[in-house]
């Protein structure tokens, strides 16, 4: 499955498609990261809704993947220089990622904890991931543009 662009239609399709927020962010910037879509989209499919445990977005989790790739070190020779931006690149787009959705923190975004089953129904019942969670996604992989 290639995610050649996103808006906040296409976002909610493949949430329909079962395919997660992490899935969406990782898949898009897959290309650029140097990964082949279906590795994107397999790779992150355990980090969506915060690992389902409501902790760092699974959009966070998405991007930090695809600098990971873009960015990341893991030679000897680059370990400073490469550490040193991979690091700085995170600290980026979370700062920009939090500005923009309140936290970095799923539960904080939806204002539920998707580990209990009580808050899963209330963003089920509310229509978050259709309302809410299809602009965070449109807002990360538009700060991923800005830094890929």
């Amino acid at each position: 499955m290639k995610i050649e662009k996103v808006s906040e239609e296409i976002v909610s399709d493949l949430f329909i498609k079962g395919i997660d927020c992490s899935q969406i962010v990782l898949g898009y910037a897959a290309e650029r990261a140097g990964l082949c879509d279906e590795t994107a989209i397999k790779v992150s499919s355990a980090f969506g809704g915060g690992m389902w445990c409501s902790r760092t977005c699974g959009v966070v989790t998405g991007a930090l993947m695809a600098l990971g790739m873009k960015y990341g070190h893991y030679r000897e020779s680059d370990m400073t220089e490469r550490k040193n931006t991979i690091l700085a690149k995170r600290a980026e787009f979370e700062q920009k990622f939090a500005n923009e959705n309140g936290s970095v923190i799923c539960k904080d975004i939806l204002g539920y904890d998707l580990s209990k089953p009580e808050d899963f129904n209330q963003v089920i019942e509310k229509r978050l991931f259709f309302t809410l969670c299809t602009k965070v996604v449109c807002s990360g992989c538009k700060i991923l543009d800005e830094m890929m």
